[in-house]
C-alpha cells in the first residue's frame, strides 16, 4: 500500500497533479506517518507554493532532507534566521550540511541577503566544488564581484568532478538498488530554475531556488524510476559525498585522448565535432556613430533637469534636451540612419551575419582540422595517471566502453567524458562573459559573449544580456535591437525586460515602451519587471506619481528587487521628496551594495541639497563599482569642483571625456571649470568642439555667450545668447539667459547661473 501511494503521489506531481498528490500524500502519511513521508507531503506543498504548510510539517524534523526542505520553507517565507538555524544547527556545529552543494548554496543565499558578504562568497564557492554545474552559484559570485575567473572555476578539476559524479554513480548497483540511489539522492538536491515569476510569488525576488522541486523522488518515501518527461531534472543533480564514499568504482584517470565518433547529444558546435571556442578571437566589427540615445541633457544651471534617472547606466541627467536628440540640418545624422545602420538591425539573428569570410568560433567548415574538446589544457594533462598501473587502465576502459542511463538517455562512458567537457567549455564563455558584465567590462563582455555558437548567441537570456552589456555602455539603440531580438526568441521571458524599459524610456519610444507594458503585464502581472517597465511608461509621459506607485508595486511583490527601490528613489527626486529618495537608495543597497545606481542617486541628492562632501564620497563608492562610467566621473569632477578642487576635478573630467568621447557632458563641465578659473580661451575651445557632439543644445551657447561676455565682447555674446534662445531652451534657461542679455552691458555684475 505505502508503495502505490507513493507512487501514485509522485505520478502526480509529475503531472503537476498538486491537489492530488497533496489529498494522497495526506493519506500516506495518516497510514504510515513516517518522516520520509512527511518529507513527500512537505515537498508537494513547496510545488504548490504553499511554503507555509511546509514549514509546519516539517518543524522540529531532524533528517538532513528535512532539514533542507525546512530551510528552503523558511527562505520563501523569508525567516532567514530559522532558515540558517536548519541547515547550521547551533547546538551541533560540526553538523554537515545537508544535500551538499545545494545545501551550501542556500546558505549563500541567506549569508548574501542578511549582508555576510565573506560567509556568502565561501559558500557559493564551495557549492561550485562540489558540482561545477550549479551556474547559479557562479551567477551570484558576479553579482558579489567575486567571482574567480571562469577558466579556472570550469577548468580541469571541474570536469573531473562531473565526470567522477556521473561515472559513479552509474556504475555502483549498490546505490542503484537501494532506497539512497543516485537519482534519490540526488533529485533531493536538486534545483528548480523553471520557475515561473507567478509561481515565485512568496519567494520574494529569489533566483534560483534550490528547493521548487519538480522531480517526484526528491520528496522522499520509497525510490521509484521516474520515467516521465521531467525525469531529466536529475542531470542537473547536485552530487551526494555519501554516494562518493558508498562507491566501490575507482575514480576515472585523468587522463583522456579519446575521439568520440558519431555525433554527441551534448555538443555545442552545429558540425557534430566539438571544437575549442576559448582561445578563439574572432570578434565582430564594432562601428562607431552617435545615436540620439547618447546625448545627454546639459545646462549651464547645475540642477537644470529633474535629478537622475533610472537605469543601470543613469545617464538621463546626463542626456541632453529633447532639441538635442534629433540631430539635424548639418549631416550629423538622424534618426533613420541609425536605424539603417545599426549593427543588430542589419540581421534577424545572429547566424544571418556575414563575417567577413570568417567562421564562427566552434564552427570550421574543415574536418580535417577539427580540434578536439578534450585538448592539453583540459583532459591531456599528464599520461602518467591513466597509465600507472594495469588495474586502472582496466577500470578506465571499462567505464568508457560502458553504457551508462543519464537522465532516461542510455549513454556510452566516452560521451560522458567527452560531454561533461563540452558543457564546461561552453560555461566558461558564459561565465566569463557574466563575470565581465558584472565587474563593467562590457566591450570584452561583448566580445566573449560573440565567441558562443551562433545556436546559444540566439537565445534569449544572452540576448538580454548583450543588451544589458549596450545599455551600460549607452548604446541603446543597439540595445533596443538586442532586447527586441530577444524578445522574438522568447516573448514569454521577463529576463531584463526592466532594463529593456529604459532602454525605451531613453529613447523616448512611448509607443514602444506602451506597447512593452501592456504586453508584461498582460504576461504575469505578479512579475516587478512588468510594474518596472509599466512605471518608466507613466514617467516618461511626467506623472511622477503614477509612475512611483507602479514602482512601489514591484517592490511589494519582490522587496529584493533592488531596481525597483532605486527607480522609486529616482520619482521620489523628481518629486522633489529628497528624505523619501534618500530612503528608497539606501533601501536598494541594503540588497545588493554594488548597485552602484543606488550611490550616484545618492551622490545626486546630496549635489542638489548642495552637501558636496556628501555627495563626493557617494559618487566615489559609484566610480569604484563602475570605474568605466564617464557619467559617474562627470558628476565626480562637478562635485571636485563645487569643493574648490577645480584641478582634481579637470583631471577627473578628462578621464570621463576619454571613457566615452560621445558624451558631451564632460566637456560641458570642463568648459565651467575652465570658466571659473578664467581660462576663457581653452573653454572656448572645448565649447567650439562640443558644438560638434551637440550642435543643437542650447546651453552650450548660453556658456559661450558668458564666456563672451567676460571677454567684453558683448556683439559675440549677445549673438550666442540669441541662438540659445533660437533652440527652444527650458523655461527656467529661458529666463535666466533674458536676465543676462538684460545685464549684459552691465561690467560689474555677472550672471554665473545661466
Amino acid at each position: 500500500m505505502e508503495a502505490i501511494l507513493v507512487d501514485c503521489v509522485q505520478k502526480s506531481l509529475r503531472h503537476f497533479m498538486h491537489a492530488n498528490a497533496i489529498f494522497l500524500c495526506h493519506r500516506l502519511c495518516a497510514e504510515f506517518p513516517t518522516e520520509t513521508n512527511l518529507q513527500l507531503l512537505a515537498g508537494c506543498y513547496l510545488q504548490n507554493n504553499q511554503a507555509y504548510s511546509a514549514y509546519h510539517i516539517l518543524k522540529g524534523a531532524q533528517m538532513a532532507q528535512s532539514r533542507y526542505l525546512f530551510a528552503i520553507s523558511c527562505f520563501q517565507m523569508d525567516l532567514l534566521s530559522e532558515a540558517e538555524t536548519a541547515l547550521c544547527p547551533a547546538s551541533e556545529p560540526s553538523v554537515e550540511v545537508p544535500n551538499g552543494a545545494a545545501g551550501h548554496y542556500l546558505l549563500g543565499l541567506i549569508y548574501r541577503y542578511t549582508d555576510r558578504r565573506k560567509s556568502a562568497i565561501h559558500h557559493f564557492k564551495q557549492a561550485l566544488s562540489m558540482d561545477p554545474l550549479i551556474w547559479a552559484a557562479y551567477e551570484e559570485l558576479c553579482i558579489l564581484g567575486a567571482a574567480e575567473d571562469a577558466t579556472a572555476v570550469f577548468g580541469e578539476a571541474a570536469a573531473l568532478c562531473v565526470q567522477k559524479q556521473y561515472l559513479h554513480c552509474s556504475t555502483t548497483p549498490k546505490l542503484q538498488s537501494s532506497a539512497e540511489d543516485c537519482n534519490l539522492v540526488d533529485t533531493r538536491h536538486s534545483v528548480s530554475e523553471d520557475t515561473s515569476p507567478r509561481q515565485l510569488k512568496l519567494m520574494q525576488g529569489l533566483k534560483d531556488v534550490p528547493g521548487n522541486h519538480h522531480g517526484a523522488s526528491i520528496l522522499g518515501g520509497t525510490s521509484q524510476p521516474i520515467n516521465s518527461g521531467l525525469s531529466n531534472i536529475s542531470f542537473y543533480n547536485t552530487p551526494s559525498p555519501m554516494a562518493t564514499q558508498l562507491s566501490g568504482v575507482a575514480p576515472p584517470p585523468l587522463c583522456r585522448n579519446l575521439q568520440p565518433n558519431g555525433q554527441n547529444l551534448s555538443t555545442v558546435n552545429t558540425d557534430s565535432s566539438p571544437k575549442s571556442s576559448v582561445n578563439s578571437t574572432i570578434q565582430a566589427p564594432r562601428r562607431k556613430f552617435v545615436d540620439e540615445g547618447k546625448l545627454r541633457k546639459i545646462s549651464g544651471r547645475l540642477f537644470a533637469d529633474s535629478g537622475p534617472r533610472r537605469s543601470s547606466r543613469l545617464s538621463s541627467d546626463a542626456s541632453l534636451n529633447a532639441n538635442a536628440a534629433v540631430v539635424s540640418g548639418n549631416g550629423t545624422g538622424n534618426s533613420s540612419k541609425y536605424l539603417g545602420g545599426s549593427k543588430l538591425s542589419s540581421m534577424s539573428f545572429r547566424s544571418m551575419a556575414v563575417r567577413k569570410g570568417q567562421p564562427w568560433p566552434n564552427e570550421n567548415a574543415d574536418e580535417g582540422t577539427r580540434n578536439d574538446v578534450l585538448d592539453d589544457s583540459r583532459l591531456n594533462v599528464t599520461s602518467s595517471t591513466s597509465s600507472s598501473t594495469p588495474i586502472m587502465d582496466a577500470k578506465s576502459y571499462e567505464q568508457e566502453a560502458a553504457n551508462f542511463s543519464i537522465g532516461g538517455q542510455t549513454v556510452s562512458g566516452s560521451k560522458v567524458i567527452s560531454g561533461a567537457s563540452e558543457i564546461l567549455t561552453l560555461l566558461r564563455i558564459f561565465g566569463e562573459g557574466c563575470r565581465l558584465a558584472y565587474s563593467y567590462s562590457c566591450q570584452d563582455a561583448l566580445d566573449t559573449y560573440m565567441k558562443l555558437p551562433h545556436k546559444h548567441y540566439n537565445t534569449g537570456w544572452v540576448l538580454s544580456q548583450v543588451g544589458k552589456v549596450y545599455f551600460e555602455l549607452v548604446d541603446y539603440l543597439e540595445a533596443d535591437q538586442a532586447f527586441g531580438l530577444a524578445r522574438q526568441v522568447m516573448p514569454y521571458s521577463l529576463e531584463g525586460m526592466d532594463v529593456y524599459s529604459t532602454v525605451l524610456y531613453h529613447l523616448k519610444e512611448d509607443m514602444k515602451l506602451s506597447y512593452l507594458a501592456q504586453e508584461l503585464i498582460s504576461t504575469d502581472r505578479l512579475s516587478p519587471q512588468s510594474w518596472c517597465a509599466m512605471g518608466n511608461c507613466y514617467s516618461l509621459q511626467k506623472d511622477h506619481e503614477t509612475a512611483l506607485k507602479n514602482f512601489q508595486r514591484a517592490v511589494q511583490l519582490n522587496p529584493r528587487f533592488a531596481y525597483a527601490h532605486t527607480l522609486c528613489g529616482h520619482e521620489y527626486v523628481a518629486l522633489e521628496d529628497f528624505e523619501n529618495g534618500i530612503k528608497c537608495y539606501q533601501s536598494a543597497l541594503r540588497v545588493d551594495a554594488r548597485h552602484y545606481n543606488a550611490w550616484y542617486g545618492l551622490g545626486m541628492v546630496y549635489l542638489r541639497q548642495e552637501k558636496f562632501e556628501f555627495s563626493e564620497h557617494h559618487f566615489r563608492m559609484a566610480f569604484q563599482i563602475n570605474q568605466r562610467s564617464s557619467v559617474i566621473m562627470s558628476y565626480l569632477g562637478t562635485a571636485l569642483h563645487a569643493l574648490k578642487r577645480s584641478e582634481e576635478a579637470l583631471m577627473v573630467m578628462e578621464k570621463a571625456i576619454l571613457a566615452d568621447k560621445k558624451n558631451p557632458l564632460p566637456m560641458y563641465q570642463k568648459a565651467n571649470i575652465l570658466l571659473s578659473l578664467e581660462k576663457f580661451e581653452e573653454a572656448l575651445e572645448v565649447l567650439e568642439e562640443l558644438k560638434e557632439y551637440a550642435p543643437r543644445e542650447s546651453s552650450v551657447y548660453a556658456l559661450m555667450g558668458r564666456i563672451y561676455k567676460r571677454r567684453n565682447m558683448h556683439e559675440r555674446a549677445m549673438l550666442h545668447y540669441g541662438i540659445s534662445l533660437d533652440l527652444k531652451p527650458s523655461a527656467t534657461d529661458a529666463a535666466s539667459i533674458k536676465a543676462a542679455i538684460e545685464k549684459l552691458h552691465v561690467p560689474d555684475e555677472m550672471e554665473d547661473n545661466l
